[in-house]
Formats: structure tokens, sequence, C-alpha cells
């Protein structure tokens, strides 16, 4: 299927590693410009690389914190300028730290927010203009199944994430019909975050190889495994591309069937 963004421009956040990284790579081997942004200089220069090896479009990678509006606005700017406007914007982040309700402080809560919400809130604004003027603006914002169903030990992702998708919502109706605003809510993924995990799992002695341990990510997902994060990559394509084209305001789950709300 031919996604038809070929020659569009698009922005990622977060995007030098895991799902930033996926949702990057899959819309330049789309043909797509990406302008790629994360904190650490050297392992964005590496998925620059990675990533520019994936189509014939232009890769730009810009070092961003995104928890700065000024810098936000800068990354912007220079996509606009490198590529000569911006059709697609993707916004993901990392994790907020793990933890219970009554270990985390108001600092945790205040910099969560920053993290997951503002940095959507203040990347889109500055975007909203030059995506108006796109024949095919969307958003893609990515979350997590925890906006859907609370997961343990995770109470900042759990109860922040969901203002991104009320967000989403709003944004939806509110920048209709020029751009299209939607959320994927991926679940357990082979991001090199969960390799991690296992593997300290595995030197901790509570499993005796990677796979057994990947599989226990697996063990309430009804197709047996955790994911590729290509797959969720690929579902971010499709929604910013005119095959989805009706689709918009949706929180798509990428889960496996894991989920049963």
């Amino acid at each position: 299927m031919d996604l038809g963004l070929d020659g569009n421009s698009a922005l990622v956040t977060a995007s030098s590693s895991g799902l930033g990284r996926a949702s990057a790579k899959a819309l330049a081997a789309e043909g797509a410009n990406v302008a790629l942004c994360a904190r650490g200089e050297e392992q964005l220069e590496d998925a620059r690389a990675e990533i520019d090896a994936a189509g014939d479009g232009d890769v730009v990678a810009v070092p961003t914190d995104i928890t700065d509006p000024d810098e936000i606005e800068a990354l912007v700017d220079a996509t606009v300028e490198e590529f000569g406007g911006l059709d697609h914007v993707v916004t993901s982040a990392g994790g907020p730290p793990s933890g219970p309700f009554l270990d985390t402080t108001e600092r945790d809560w205040y910099e969560a927010y920053d993290l997951l919400v503002m940095s959507a809130v203040w990347l889109t604004k500055a975007a909203h203009p030059h995506l108006a003027e796109s024949d095919a603006g969307t958003v893609v914002n990515v979350t997590s199944t925890s906006v859907r169903e609370a997961i343990d030990g995770l109470v900042l992702s759990n109860a922040v994430r969901r203002g991104v998708i009320g967000l989403m919502k709003t944004q939806a109706r509110e920048f209709a019909p020029e751009i299209r605003v939607n959320a994927v809510l991926p679940g357990a993924h082979e991001t090199p975050r969960i390799q991690e995990l296992v593997e300290a799992a595995v030197e901790r002695g509570e499993y005796d190889t990677y796979d057994e341990g990947l599989a226990s990510w697996a063990d309430d997902i009804p197709l047996d495994r955790v994911g590729q994060p290509r797959e969720l990559g690929d579902t971010v394509a499709f929604l910013s591309s005119e095959r989805a084209s009706f689709v918009n305001g949706a929180a798509v789950p990428v889960d496996g069937g894991r989920l049963r709300s």
C-alpha cells in the first residue's frame, strides 16, 4: 500500500530511541523527510544515520529538551527552514519515573506533566500554523495503554498521560478539517528499555535466558508475544497518511489485544 507520504515533512520528538525512533524510521521508509530530536547528541546522531538509510528523504537531527518551550520553538523553526514546511508531527516522550502514589513527590508530578503533556501542548501550538498550511496536516500522539487501564506501579503514567488524550480529543475537533489529530496506545514492545529490564532480570536470576524473560512480558497478550517497535511505527505512519484520511480523534491501541476495555 502506498501511503502517499513521499516528499512530506515530519517531526518526531524523543526519536533517538524506542518507539519515537521506530516512528521516525517508518515515516522515512515511506519517503518522508524527517526531523529528529532528543537530548543525547551521540544517540541522536546514531539514530539519524540509521533513519537516513531507511528512505530517500532528508533527515535532520536537532538536539532538543522537549520540556523547554523555547527549545521546542527552535526545533519547529529549524524543521521548517530545513524542509520548507511541516506536514506531520509525532509527539513522543520517555516514560516518567515508576513508583506508587505515596512515594511520588510533588516535583515528580510537575516534571511528568511538563514531559508528557506540556511538551505536546508546546509542540502542537508551535507547529499549528505550518500544519494548517499543509494539504495533509496530521498530529499523532504516542502515549500508552495506561490511558485506558492503569498499570501497577506507574501512577505518573496512569494519571498524567490521560491529559494527552483529552488534548488530542479537543484538538481533533478544533483543528479539523485542516489537521487530523490521533493517538496510539502502545503496549509492550521490544524497545531498548524492555531489553534492559529483561537483561537485568536475567542477571538477578529471575530467568535463565533473555528469551524466557521477554516471553514473560507476553503472559497476558492474546497474540502471545510482545510487539516489535516497527509495528508501532507502521501504525503511526498509517495514521499520518492519506490512507487514514477519515480517522480523526481516535486513540488506537497497539498492544496485541491485551486491553480488555
